[in-house]
């Protein structure tokens, strides 16, 4: 149910935002003019925020570059990432706006904002330019608010879920890897009853599940489980209209499955408590055999396996994908695609023409050079490319040139795909690991069940949203446990509708309907 971020402080401060930038330009979004011309930029004036220990100095080898290859001057606010959030409230309720901001997330702040006239509406803008006119609509579209496009998404990897599991366990056992949910509780089973480790004890447990930090829908390993099982990605269509995951019958069946793995011991013991930062040790100790996450945690493992063992550790971890559900379908779950936006406040950019010129200059920041530029950064300073991909350079000067190159990235949106080098692994078979993940991924990819309410802003979920997700992960943690039954399962979720859930249903289809 996460569409936006519940936080009592973006709230008020967005709402406050909000009311600025409307008395600023208005409501009304211009609509497109064929007769404003763009103009050329000599300069464009951007917020963004940066991850390093310190920002880019003012003069750095990589603005150089990426200035000329892109034919402007880019004047560049950097803001840690820490406080980023209170520095683009602060920032727009003044005076001194820049023509671009990255806003990292759809809060209630940038909603507000965004409906309120503060941000241009740039969905009938993007298809004139080739390197903002997306591959990934689907992606597009949730990112958008209620079928509005209000800012360029930074693309992510759209698929990054993976099951971990010990190779050298299967290998013991004479088992293979999982392909389906069956073959999952068949592994997890035999990885906890016949002493994978080999130390003569009942000390191992299938798999490894950590107290899930965020809410409901949130990529957690149970929210892998249920949209495998076919109950969809937060919600999913029924008929013509848009319902909860939670209300169908798949999702109730997901999570006897998920209870099946817990009464048989097949889970951690402590897996209502444990704290993500311990979710590799298990693993790791050879107490746990699986992990279902994401690709970036295997290779995480991996390299954490090789500092222990050298020289066995290339034997221990194989990876796959999103596992077969029941109904012998595919259903993979998939990220948003995106991780906030690069944003033309109005305050600023005050007329079609002047917003035809940065969309301009953001078009070229999205072309092969520059893409290359800000995320791999010189080549034969910091990288060389060999095979087509990038070899990074080791010395102090390419090191220094890869954490200013970290902080451009934040400015890129490969909205059209990426088009810079991926990263040479150290090894062969670590290049080898990694050309397979990506293969599955891609595989994985065609078989995605997007979330079909991202895009929609339920006024309800915007203030009601983190009590109303509590109601259904508490729901699922006490059925799964035993601690309840189904029928109590199922009065937790008329509990969700009586307590906001029915409006929030409400006024999501009515978006829905009114974006079709």
């Amino acid at each position: 149910m996460r569409k936006v971020t519940a936080k009592r402080s973006a709230l008020l401060v967005g709402a406050a935002v909000s009311a600025i930038a409307l008395g600023l330009t208005g409501c009304t979004a211009a609509a497109p003019s064929s007769s404003a011309t763009a103009a050329k930029l000599s300069t464009l004036t951007i917020m963004a925020p940066y991850l390093t220990t310190q920002a880019p100095a003012q003069t750095n080898p990589i603005g150089t570059a990426l200035d000329k290859a892109i034919g402007t001057n880019l004047n560049i606010t950097w803001v840690p990432n820490s406080s980023y959030e209170d520095k683009t409230n602060i920032t727009l309720a003044g005076s001194n706006v820049p023509q671009v901001m990255v806003i990292q997330s759809k809060d209630s702040g940038f909603v507000n904002t965004a409906e309120a006239g503060g941000f241009w509406n740039l969905t009938n803008y993007l298809k004139d330019y080739p390197n903002l006119d997306t591959t990934e609509p689907q992606v597009q579209q949730a990112s958008s608010i209620n079928g509005q496009v209000y800012g360029i998404f930074r693309a992510r990897d759209v698929m990054r879920t993976a099951v971990i599991v010990r190779k050298d366990w299967l290998q013991k056992l004479g088992l293979q890897m999982p392909k389906t949910t069956a073959d999952l509780l068949k592994v997890a089973k035999a990885f906890t009853n016949d002493d994978p480790n080999g130390d003569g004890k009942k000390d191992t447990w299938g798999i490894e599940i950590p107290k899930w930090p965020g809410g409901f829908a949130t990529n957690s390993p149970y929210d892998a489980i249920e949209t495998w099982y076919g109950a969809g990605n937060d919600w999913y269509k029924k008929g013509s209209s848009l319902e909860p995951s939670f209300t169908s019958s798949k999702w109730i069946d997901a999570l006897n499955f998920e209870k099946q793995l817990v009464e048989g011991g097949y889970v951690n013991p402590d897996y209502a408590t444990l704290d993500s930062v311990d979710w590799n040790q298990a693993f790791l100790n050879g107490k746990a055999g699986i992990i279902i996450d994401t690709y970036s945690r295997a290779r995480q493992i991996e390299s954490l396996l090789e500092k222990q063992d050298p020289n066995s550790y290339q034997g221990m971890v194989g990876v796959t994908g999103n596992l077969i559900g029941p109904d012998g379908t595919m259903h993979a779950l998939p990220t948003p695609g995106y991780s906030g936006f690069l944003a033309i406040p109005k305050s600023s950019v005050k007329t079609v023409a002047q917003l035809k010129a940065v969309l301009s200059v953001l078009n070229k920041m999205n072309s092969k050079q520059a893409q290359i530029i800000m995320n791999n950064g010189l080549a034969g300073q910091n990288f060389t490319v060999k095979n087509n991909l990038a070899e990074p350079i080791t010395s102090a000067a390419a090191t220094n040139l890869q954490t200013i190159t970290a902080s451009y990235a934040q400015l890129g949106t490969n909205v059209t795909g990426n088009k810079f080098y991926l990263p040479a692994q150290p090894n062969a078979y670590d290049q080898q690991m990694y050309d397979s993940e990506l293969k599955t991924a891609a595989a994985d990819t065609k078989h995605a069940v997007y979330n079909p309410a991202a895009a929609y802003v339920s006024k309800t979920y915007t203030q009601q949203g983190a009590t109303l997700d509590n109601i259904i992960v508490d729901a699922r943690l006490k059925y799964i446990s035993g601690q309840e039954n189904l029928q109590q399962l199922k009065a937790a979720i008329q509990q969700w509708k009586a307590s906001g859930g029915s409006q929030v249903i409400s006024e999501t289809n009515a978006l829905y309907k009114k974006d079709k």
